[in-house]
């Protein structure tokens, strides 16, 4: 077995996920633990000093000291504290093998953003977004950011069915919606569309996309392969095409061997199938002449 030196670098970055999670300011958790704000972000920045700290910011947190630690899976039952987590991943990675529905949102266009906050509102029937919406809102953003920015390389697979169901739906997060509004969805998710396949067209070396006529798993997840040689896999019950779920679900991360094997053996056996480059092209072309 590896015995590998503690990262306390993670180990920071996972208190501020779980924290944000939480919900909490650091100023909130500077007060439970009786230490300073500023000692609160020394933490987040790895900078660890004694293990009990650590065993009050876990029950604080509503985590276990060896999720804290990277020795056991991480939990997450809240977007914002999740997807700050896969920004902290993204940040640091060569590879990324995603699997989300209808495709991943680190390839959506730019105008993505707005309707994505529509669609939140829609299925909460027009009500303001909360602070918490927001906050995951925002760390998307700064994850779609940073990627773009550092062009690590991407993998996404696909499901045709998928883009059926976005087509067939558009951006909408309600079927109450008027008529108007409905049609207005669907044409921005033909621009979707229309954007990923410029993505494809414009064979960029680091975006790579390939299209499954099978039937893809209704599970999403992300295979991350880091410049420290290391690997995760975050697993999420999260969605954020048509219909967004940013409310419940509980999703996961872990550097689990055998778990990652799995995944990336079923993402290997479907991307191996699926239409990639002209192909891909071509179907994508035709599903929107279909709808």
């Amino acid at each position: 077995m590896k015995n590998n030196p503690i990262n306390y670098i993670s180990i920071g970055n996972r208190l501020r996920a779980y924290r944000i999670a939480a919900s909490l300011k650091a100023e909130q958790v500077a007060e439970n633990l009786g230490i300073s704000r500023a000692a609160v972000y020394r933490l987040e920045k790895g900078e660890i000093v004694k293990i009990e700290t650590l065993e009050k910011l876990a029950d604080l947190l509503n985590t276990s000291l060896s999720s804290l630690l990277g020795v056991s899976a991480e939990y997450y039952s809240s977007a914002d504290g999740f997807f700050e987590r896969m920004r902290q991943l993204e940040d640091s990675s060569t590879k990324i093998y995603a699997h989300f529905e209808p495709f991943s949102y680190l390839l959506t266009s730019k105008n993505y953003d707005n309707y994505l906050a529509k669609m939140l509102m829609d299925s909460d029937l027009g009500v303001g977004l909360s602070e918490k919406q927001q906050s995951t809102l925002s760390i998307l953003a700064e994850r779609k950011k940073k990627v773009n920015n550092q062009s690590p390389q991407l993998f996404n697979l696909i499901g045709l069915q998928s883009i059926q169901r976005l087509l067939h739906s558009g951006l909408v997060g309600s079927l109450n919606l008027p008529p108007s509004t409905k049609i207005e969805r669907i044409l921005q998710a033909r621009n979707e569309l229309k954007h990923l396949i410029n993505l494809i067209e414009e064979n960029q070396s680091s975006v790579h996309i390939a299209i499954s006529i099978k039937t893809i798993p209704s599970v999403t997840f992300q295979i991350l392969y880091h410049t420290d040689g290391s690997s995760s896999l975050a697993v999420s019950p999260f969605r954020l095409g048509e219909f967004p779920n940013i409310s419940n679900g509980i999703a996961s991360v872990t550097n689990s061997e055998e778990a990652i094997s799995r995944y990336r053996q079923l993402f290997d056996n479907l991307w191996n199938d699926a239409a990639k480059g002209t192909d891909a092209i071509n179907l994508l072309k035709k599903t929107l002449d279909d709808y």
